[in-house]
């Protein structure tokens, strides 16, 4: 039978044992008076108490004592064998010392792990076997042991000795490790083999299957068991047969270690596990149901967030839509409504240029006028004097020929000459009006060549007029088309529910079509004014990711 300490099993039920079967008996008392009770009835007396404090003393110091004995008998044996062997001088001196000293590293070693509650039984068995090593040795250190196994015993007997000694010092070990950890373990008297050989395997199975540990405890199971079946018999008139298997229990159990009352209480017991199981399943269930209804709320909570979050992008979006919309309309208004004004503007222009023209045209006839007038004036003055100075003459002719009908003087001569100078004079004067009636005629054609060239020139003026009107219309029209381009490509921006940076990149690409495609034609400071960018780096990154966009053959 092994003494290696073991973990018990609690022989008694951590709950107070229920109720037994209705009517069941009392068990017997703990073993009253025959086996627990003798220690109380047989008091250790204080000399004795004594001799047992001094005994473990004396068996260490007569152990060591038989031990070094030993050692040194097998010593001196084991060096002469191993000299015999061949070791040599040098080996010989060392071989008994490693025999030996393996012999008290294994039981060591097999203490230490007793102490520590890992035993290893390999170690006890390797110990005994260099224990047997050195025996063998020792015998037959003196030739064969059977010519004379007198001697050869003498020889082994001091090995024996020693480990006889180390496996008392090794039960002693052992029995105070399982006195200290609650699992000693009593052994069964000899005496109960001896009276009982048929029942105590069966005894000693059970004790040892089921981690009793204490023979009374034992002893007093195995009467109770006797005790109950003795009064199921009494209750039944001798035939367990008509007993309830609740009541059957105890006989059944008795086998796997149960004791009267634990058998008695496991239908109760286990019906209380059962409704514990139950309620443990109940718990769970609603535990679990709770979980899932708490995953749902989480889940709608999570759904109802989400909505929200995307009715958030969703204004967002549509504000941002709304916006580039409103700016597109806004463009196209400005558009239309700077058109109609360069338009008018133009007109005005215009108007103004052929009146100011008509003006001074107007200012210039007026002038002619006045100097033709003049000249007018002139001649009538000049025709005046001349008639005036014809009057004369033929006053001064009339004198004269008054006078030569009266005298034939030399006054009469130059009176003549005063006319024919009078007539010369009147005929430069009219030749004077002539000349001024040219010159006025020559500034009348002038006049009119003036006013057709006036009229050409207003003529030339009203058609380079019209055709920058025309031309200034076609590009109201192109930008009236590219308004309608940018918002048509707005709602399909909208459509495909694109991110600012993407619909200014767009933008910035129509943009660079609107410039004739080229990308460095476009200059940065356009696309800082029209996305109303502040960095023309963050202007030059659109202009180049449009370009790449455009490189993708995207058209508005």
């Amino acid at each position: 039978m092994t003494e290696v300490p073991q973990s018990a099993v609690p022989d008694t039920p951590i709950s107070p044992p229920p109720t037994a079967v209705s009517g069941a008996p009392r068990t017997v008392s703990r073993a009253s008076g025959s086996v627990s009770g003798t220690a109380k009835r047989n008091p250790p007396k204080p000399s004795r108490d004594r001799f047992t404090a001094v005994l473990p003393y004396f068996a260490a110091v007569s152990g060591m004592l038989v031990g070094g004995i030993g050692f040194a008998t097998s010593y001196h044996t084991l060096a002469n064998v191993a000299l015999s062997w061949g070791f040599g001088e040098d080996l010989s001196r060392w071989f008994p010392i490693g025999v030996d000293a393996s012999i008290l590293a294994f039981l060591a070693l097999d203490l230490y792990l007793i102490l520590r509650g890992i035993p290893w039984p390999v170690l006890r068995m390797a110990a005994h076997g260099m224990t047997g090593a050195t025996i063998w040795f020792n015998a037959s250190a003196q030739g064969q042991i059977g010519t004379d196994p007198v001697k050869a015993a003498s020889h082994g007997v001091m090995p024996i000795l020693f480990v006889i000694g180390v496996e008392a010092a090794r039960r002693l070990f052992i029995q105070k490790a399982q006195l200290e950890a609650g699992t000693a373990t009593d052994r069964i008297p000899l005496h109960r083999w001896i009276l009982s050989p048929w029942e105590t395997p069966r005894f000693y199975r059970r004790m040892r299957l089921y981690g009793v540990t204490s023979y009374p405890e034992m002893i007093r199971r195995q009467q109770d068991l006797i005790a109950y079946e003795q009064w199921l018999k009494r209750k039944y008139d001798g035939d367990l047969s008509k007993a309830t298997e609740d009541e059957r229990l105890p006989m059944k159990m008795a086998a796997y270690g149960y004791t009267v009352a634990q058998a008695l209480a496991m239908p109760e017991q286990q019906e209380r596990e059962a409704e514990a199981r139950a309620e443990e399943a109940e718990r769970r269930r609603l535990d679990a149901e709770t979980r899932q209804e708490l995953a749902r709320k989480q889940a709608e909570a999570d759904r109802l967030e989400a909505q929200g979050r995307l009715e958030a992008v969703r204004a967002r979006v549509e504000g941002e839509t709304g916006q580039a919309r409103a700016h597109a309309r806004a463009q196209v208004s400005a558009a239309e409504r700077a058109a109609e004004l360069e338009q008018e503007a133009l007109d005005n222009a215009v108007i103004a240029e052929a009146r100011a023209r008509q003006a001074e045209a107007e200012h210039k006839e007026a002038k002619e006028r006045e100097a033709k007038a003049a000249a007018d004036v002139r001649a009538a003055e000049l025709e005046r004097q001349a008639a005036e100075k014809r009057k004369e003459a033929a006053e001064a002719d009339r004198v004269a020929a008054a006078e030569a009908q009266a005298i034939e003087t030399a006054e009469i001569a130059e009176a003549r000459q005063r006319a024919a100078e009078a007539d010369r004079v009147a005929a430069e004067t009219e030749r004077a009006a002539a000349e001024t009636r040219r010159a006025a005629a020559e500034a009348d054609r002038k006049r009119v060549e003036e006013e057709s060239r006036q009229e050409a020139a207003l003529a030339h003026i009203a058609r380079a007029k019209k055709e920058a009107a025309e031309a200034e219309q076609a590009a109201a029209e192109t930008r009236r088309a590219a308004a309608e381009i940018e918002r048509r490509a707005v709602e399909a921006e909208d459509i495909a529910k694109l991110k600012p940076r993407e619909r200014a990149v767009r933008r910035v690409a129509r943009l660079i079509l609107a410039a004739g495609g080229d990308a460095d034609r476009l200059p940065l400071a356009d696309i800082q004014t029209e996305l109303a960018v502040a960095s023309p780096g963050t202007a030059s990154e659109y202009r180049q990711e449009a370009a790449e966009l455009l490189a993708s053959g995207y058209r508005p």
